[in-house]
C-alpha cells in the first residue's frame, strides 16, 4: 500500500449560511457548523482510505468567531496522519468579505474516523507523507493526541506514550 501526501484528500467544500440555519443572534448554530465540518472531513478521509469511513471521535473543536448570516463560508479538509485503519483529519474554516473576497480563518476542528469494510470490520489504510511546515506540525501533533487520548481512555500506560514523553524532557 503506497503512502499518501495530506493534498490527495483535500476537501473543499464552501456554501452560503441562510437564515434558517442560524441563531437569535443571526449567526450560524454551532450544531450546522459541526456538521459540515464533519461532512468535510468524511470526504477527506474517504479520499484518502477509498474506504467506508465512520466518525470515531471530535478531538477538538474551536469556535473562534461567530459566522453572520448571508456569510460565504468555506471548509477546507485534509487528513493529517493515518494509524493503522484510523485517521485524523483537521479542518479549517474560512469567511469571505463581502467587498474584498479576502479571508479570515474564524474555526478549526479535528476529526478521527477509522476505515472499514462493508461489514464494519476496520481495514488498513496508507500512511501520510506531510509535505509543508503546516502539514508536518500537525502531523506530528496528531500522535501526541492520540495518545493523550488512549492514556485517558485507560487504553495506554502513560509510560507507553513515547511523543508525550518528549514534550516534557
Amino acid at each position: 500500500m503506497e503512502a499518501k501526501t495530506p493534498k490527495e484528500s483535500l476537501t473543499i467544500l464552501t456554501d452560503l449560511v441562510l437564515p434558517g440555519e442560524t441563531n437569535y443572534l443571526d449567526n450560524l448554530f454551532g450544531g450546522e457548523l459541526l456538521a459540515r465540518m464533519d461532512r468535510a472531513c468524511s470526504i477527506a478521509a474517504r479520499r484518502h482510505s477509498r474506504q467506508i469511513v465512520v466518525t470515531v471521535s471530535v478531538n477538538h473543536v474551536a469556535f473562534n468567531r461567530p459566522i453572520p448570516v448571508g456569510s460565504v463560508v468555506t471548509l477546507e479538509a485534509k487528513v493529517s496522519r493515518a494509524f493503522k485503519s484510523s485517521m485524523e483529519t483537521y479542518v479549517d474554516v474560512w469567511i469571505e468579505d463581502r467587498q474584498s473576497g479576502s479571508r479570515t480563518k474564524v474555526n478549526e476542528g479535528i476529526y478521527n474516523f477509522v476505515a472499514v469494510d462493508e461489514i464494519g470490520k476496520p481495514v488498513t489504510i496508507p500512511q501520510i507523507i506531510p509535505e509543508t511546515e503546516l502539514e508536518k506540525e500537525r502531523f506530528n501533533g496528531a500522535l501526541v493526541r492520540k495518545q493523550l487520548s488512549l492514556v485517558l481512555a485507560g487504553k495506554l500506560e502513560a509510560d507507553e506514550a513515547t511523543a508525550l514523553k518528549k514534550m516534557f524532557k
